[in-house]
């Protein structure tokens, strides 16, 4: 119950989305578990009746936004052969850097239980990152069966190329605004322009 008497309908994703703003607007070193349950309205002890420990909880918060990379990666290769190959990327490199990916990695990269507790969990690399990189290669990977990006294209090269370069604009920008989406297609057009194709 929330201290109004509410219930909870998904305590889960409450706690999660808490977590976001505070790391979006106070950083990684504010988020504590007593922060994540003062911003979400809850009682000091939910948390820790819904996650063995902060760190677990800290996991399930960046593996639950992994498998929201992965919903937006079918909407992402369903854009293949339509639009423009940079404006997709665009479009899709704002969208998730534009959340809160930049401060999750920088969590992510900041304790090191949480990187052994994802990489018992199966996730390799830099976590978000690694998967944003293999969604924008399989998207890549699309859009030259249709003929818009060279087929001689190394996209396991392009794709990480595209996401680093990203994810510095971004995490330049800090908790100021974030790039406008001339910077980013600037970005992306520096590296893909090479090998879109018309058509």
């Amino acid at each position: 119950m929330a201290p109004t008497g509410v219930a909870i309908r998904d305590v889960r994703e409450q706690l999660f989305d808490a977590a976001e703003r505070v790391l979006s607007r106070d950083g990684v070193t504010a988020l504590t578990s007593r922060a994540v349950t003062i911003e979400a309205g809850c009682a000091k002890g939910v948390l820790h009746r819904h996650f063995a420990d902060f760190d677990a909880f800290l996991a399930e918060l960046v593996l639950d936004r992994i498998g929201g990379l992965r919903f937006r990666a079918q909407g992402l290769r369903e854009s293949a052969g339509t639009g423009t190959v940079v404006a997709n990327l665009t479009a899709t490199l704002t969208d998730l850097f534009g959340s809160v990916a930049v401060a999750i990695v920088a969590l992510v990269i900041s304790r090191d239980e949480l990187r052994s507790r994802l990489r018992a969990a199966g996730s390799k690399g830099v976590p978000l990152l690694t998967e944003a990189a293999a969604v924008t290669a399989a998207y890549l990977t699309a859009e030259q069966a249709h003929g818009r990006i060279a087929p001689d294209a190394d996209v396991d090269t392009l794709a990480p190329t595209l996401i680093g370069a990203a994810h510095l604009l971004f995490a330049s920008a800090g908790n100021t605004e974030p790039p406008e989406e001339a910077e980013v297609t600037k970005v992306v057009t520096a590296v893909v322009g090479g090998v879109v194709r018309a058509g």
